[in-house]
């Protein structure tokens, strides 16, 4: 890594630019940006998500997963740069085969819930799906790495079973879908 960063303000984004990892500057609005933003925040998401008490096989994954997710925001920051090679996906699918085995089949769908940690990886999933639709957005004449896709799509997968794991290892059951909510009887107010 080149320069670490002394001074953190500089003012040249004022402007509603930001400066790419090239030097290139582009709106803060442009797709790219806009899927940074996502990754960061899917990483952010992670830490809080660290913050609860989480199986140690769990916690270790996940500290994997933001360093993942900081590979995948380095290449966004560098069109053309590739940090993020297909096994990083292939890795994530056994750590959710490995829990996924652990778990009951499933018979119903499942709603965000459970405990707090099973909920903050269900956002965590649902920014993470954001992710990878803001990376296939990206169409400024630099592809994107088909492996950063490829993690994030597994990633999603990855935390839709660990939320279910998170849960099953709290005692705490899935909070299933029920049809009868979905068309409740009116009132008789």
């Amino acid at each position: 890594m080149g320069k670490r960063l002394s001074k953190i303000y500089t003012r040249t984004g004022d402007d509603g630019t930001t400066g790419l990892g090239d030097g290139n500057r582009i709106s803060k609005t442009a797709p790219r940006v806009e899927a940074m933003g996502d990754v960061d925040e899917l990483n952010s998401l992670i830490g809080l998500m660290l913050t609860e008490s989480v199986p140690e096989h769990i916690r270790q994954s996940l500290l994997g997963v933001q360093h993942g997710l900081f590979d995948v925001g380095g290449e966004l920051s560098l069109p053309g740069y590739t940090l993020m090679s297909p096994d990083r996906a292939s890795a994530l699918e056994v750590i959710l085969d490995e829990l996924n085995e652990a778990l009951a089949p499933l018979e119903e769908f499942i709603l965000p819930g459970g405990t707090r940690a099973a909920a903050l990886c269900h956002v965590a999933r649902s920014v993470c799906r954001r992710a990878e639709r803001r990376l296939c957005s990206i169409d400024d004449g630099h592809e994107v790495n088909a492996a950063s896709r490829q993690y994030l799509n597994r990633l999603s997968d990855l935390l839709f079973v660990m939320a279910r794991s998170l849960n099953n290892a709290a005692g705490s059951p899935d909070v299933l879908w029920q049809r009868e909510f979905s068309n409740p009887p009116p009132s008789k107010s």
